[in-house]
């Protein structure tokens, strides 16, 4: 912190809209109480839920409130979690995965390359990490928070298989763990849709009464907690509120103001609010201000918010709208504003969003624009400052032009895109940068280019996407980054293979193994490959390999036992298949299936085949020529032809040449 010398007045004690981090801990005030209350909950409850309006400050509480209470020596604290990324890495390098696993792995080991953590579960990551002991040898608590856990839910159905993993696989962790203590932190109007998975998980680690978890409701800050948040972060700073200037600030916050008149909010103080008008009101002194006065806060508060929600609005039209400013604030006056200019709380159903779309009500949240709430299983949405959509001034402490992002800041814009699901948007961003002058810039473009890629890939643009990972391979090589190129030829080689080429992706994945040896998931896709051109004993020794130097390679054990079960080769398939259990992709749980037929477990078999088959498009063709074998063995020979057939004609993927062959004998056996 500043000293009280007057040259330090220019140091900025307070924050921009950001959440505080644990390094903030000095300058974090207001939210005392909540600190140790959530502190407490959390290591005395199994499971625990902190929720709250978007903005409310559930992250800064967590990292700068609660985190700095626990005291290293005697609990095992994991980084704050997320279960969403945007990273540039290229996704089609990932063998299948659950998306929402592999970001919570990331967030707790973000240096550990994304293809190592993709196969691992929650469970196994965890036994993997050294147990922490206290003074006296005994094993520690170990605490475990995940952020944003809306986020889980902003898919709807299209996530809800991976949804559903995600939450048994952190009911399993707490069923294995009993020193593993649960805290999650969700945006209070998607309550309703985590209380779907409470019953598992409170199954999994139950309260000493058998109670649902512990909730804990985060509210906006009362008068004297925001007026500590105020005046505290500039002690020592050679300023102080003086003459009520402080009081008359915070009193000017949490009153609303409308053409009617005025009244105080009953929720009290918005902390994001509070932060932007003391940043401003500090940056906006002279440097000389040693005393802050009445006067100096006169009208800051919707001066500053009325620029800052502007700029916010000017911002969001530029990227959505052309810049069409007027168009977006229209609509927000339309649907949030009463006849009198009040704010009006309008629910989900009711709301219009022909030419403005769904994803762009989720932007106006995340940027405190809108606030969300829940009533009876409905959506409700409110301006978030009930004055935002006035007339602004032109002078220059209220004007707010829009300014031009640099290269890098567009790329972290189309990054938290890619992870808000708003592809057109990160696609746009990403092309903006690339017409830029990055051409010097390598790395930056590389990893433009992947980010392209990554779209491209999510849309299911195979040749879109490999020009884009092709170009980043070729930007990293040119820039001596080496080592980065193997991802990239990895993704090469799987997108090939899935077009049907895999003698390319033979080559593109043998290019990737000659850069990067060590990387045993490079050599599991090279096996794929091998098997896809019709060398399944060529794949096979390639995962003997790769088991050779790790044993219990998840990956390497559910391709090396899928690959044993279409070679007639059933206990050695099972005894892979069951060590990389429990299996959660259909692939898997056919090609166990099949195993078990083939030793003679022909009801287990064909339960297991229908189950698999329920979870499946039914356009994957190896999956649909395994089931028609099991079928087969069952003696259901219509069943069999049906599947067989069916697998000829599946795209996605296609049956490789040789499996397309033993597809037609069976048909034809059968005529």
């Amino acid at each position: 912190m500043a000293g009280t010398d007057s040259q330090h007045v220019t140091l900025t004690p307070y924050k921009g809209l950001r959440a505080f981090r644990t390094e903030d801990r000095h300058r974090f005030f207001g939210r005392d109480a909540e600190s140790h209350q959530i502190c407490d909950l959390w290591q005395t409850q199994r499971l625990s839920v902190l929720y709250g309006a978007s903005g409310i400050g559930k992250t800064s509480l967590i990292l700068a409130g609660v985190m700095p209470l626990l005291s290293p020596n005697k609990i095992d604290v994991l980084p704050l979690g997320r279960v969403s990324y945007g990273s540039s890495f290229p996704r089609a390098a990932l063998p299948p995965h659950n998306p929402y696993v592999l970001a919570l792995l990331l967030s707790w080991s973000p240096l550990a390359p994304p293809t190592r953590l993709a196969g691992m579960t929650i469970s196994a990551f965890l036994r993997n990490r050294p147990v922490k002991r206290d003074a006296y040898g005994d094993p520690t608590l170990t605490l475990m928070a995940i952020d944003q856990v809306e986020e889980l839910f902003s898919h709807g159905r299209r996530h809800q298989l991976y949804r559903d993993w995600f939450f048994g696989q952190l009911a399993e962790a707490l069923r294995q763990d009993s020193r593993l203590h649960l805290l999650l932190s969700i945006r209070a109007d998607r309550l309703t849709d985590l209380r779907k998975y409470e019953p598992e998980l409170t199954r999994a680690a139950p309260a000493a009464d058998g109670a649902a978890p512990e909730r804990f409701a985060l509210e906006a800050l009362n008068f004297d907690s925001a007026l500590e948040a105020a005046r505290r972060p500039i002690q020592g700073t050679g300023r102080a509120f003086s003459g009520g200037a402080g009081e008359r600030l915070v009193r000017d916050l949490v009153t609303v103001r409308t053409r009617s008149g005025s009244r105080p909010q009953p929720e009290g103080a918005d902390p994001a609010q509070l932060q932007v008008v003391c940043e401003a009101l500090w940056n906006t002194l002279p440097a000389e201000t040693t005393e802050i006065s009445k006067s100096d806060v006169l009208g800051h508060v919707d001066r500053t918010l009325s620029w800052h929600y502007a700029g916010e609005i000017r911002q969001i039209a530029a990227d959505r709208f052309s810049g069409d400013d007027p168009r977006l604030r229209t609509w927000l006056r339309l649907t949030f504003l009463d006849p009198a200019g009040g704010s009006r709380t309008v629910k989900q159903s009711a709301i219009r969003t022909a030419g403005i779309g769904r994803t762009v009500i989720a932007l106006l949240v995340k940027r405190r624009i809108l606030r969300a709430d829940q009533d009876m299983g409905e959506r409700l949405y409110q301006l978030a400052y009930d004055r935002m959509l006035q007339p602004v001034g032109q002078d220059d402490r209220t004007s707010h032009p829009y300014v031009e992002p640099g290269p890098a800041e567009l790329l972290r814009e189309a990054e938290s895109a890619v992870r808000e699901g708003d592809l057109l948007l990160a696609a746009r961003l990403c092309e903006e940068v690339l017409a830029g002058s990055v051409e010097s810039d390598l790395r930056l473009r590389a990893h433009v280019e992947s980010l392209l890629g990554n779209i491209a890939h999510e849309q299911r643009d195979l040749d879109d996407a490999i020009l884009h990972y092709s170009n980043a391979a070729k930007s990293f090589e040119t820039a001596g980054a080496v080592t980065a190129v193997g991802p990239f030829l990895t993704a090469i080689g799987r997108l090939r293979l899935a077009q049907g080429s895999p003698e390319i992706a033979v080559r593109e994945l043998h290019a990737a193994v000659v850069r990067v040896p060590g990387d045993l998931t490079i050599q599991t896709e090279l096996a794929w490959a091998l098997w896809h051109g019709g060398h399944p004993g060529a794949a096979v020794s390639v995962l003997d390999g790769v088991l050779d130097r790790e044993g219990n390679n998840t990956d390497a054990l559910l391709s090396r036992g899928q690959i044993l079960a279409g070679m007639g080769r059933p206990l050695a398939a099972l005894q892979d298949l069951e060590r990389a259990g429990p299996l959660r992709w259909p692939f898997a749980k056919v090609a166990h299936a099949l195993a078990l037929a083939q030793t003679e477990s022909i009801k287990d078999a064909q339960q297991e085949m229908v189950e698999a088959l329920a979870e499946e498009d039914m356009e994957h063709g190896p999956l649909l020529l395994y089931a028609a074998r099991v079928e087969q063995l069952a003696g259901e020979i219509s069943s069999a032809v049906d599947l067989a057939r069916r697998a000829i004609s599946a795209k996605a993927p296609a049956l490789p040449h040789h499996m397309a062959q033993d597809a037609r004998r069976l048909v034809d056996a059968a005529l």
